[in-house]
């Protein structure tokens, strides 16, 4: 099929059950620790640009350090660039796996998402 870039965690087994499903469907994946090789600034503001997502949609809104730093209240005062920076500098920010062909990104893993977009 063809070459991904995952960021994933190794811990998760949401990021292993999206590895399986993926390599399951022929997919060669680059595979990226999250928060040992978090994507730098430019690689997230290229990602979220594809997607198509709102930027809120690439917080892990449920991780721990997302709640120890009270973003909840605090990300809607922030500038996109801010928000990008943050999440480049903490892998655990990031919603995970985050998944990219340099054309098509997913964020997250949900079995009829991936059907339709890496199927």
């Amino acid at each position: 099929m063809s070459q991904l870039i995952i960021f994933q965690y190794p811990k998760c087994s949401t990021c292993r059950n999206a590895m399986k499903w993926l390599e399951a469907k022929g997919h060669t994946l680059d595979s990226r620790h999250i928060v040992e090789t978090p994507p730098t600034e430019t690689e997230l503001s290229e990602m979220i640009d594809l997607s198509g997502f709102e930027l809120k949609k690439f917080f892990n809104t449920s991780g721990e350090v997302y709640k120890q730093l009270g973003l909840k209240d605090k990300l809607s005062g922030m500038s996109r660039e801010e928000q990008i920076a943050l999440l480049a500098s903490n892998g655990m920010l990031i919603k995970r796996p985050l998944v990219s062909d340099g054309k098509t990104v997913t964020v997250g893993f949900k079995e009829a998402e991936y059907e339709q977009v890496w199927g």
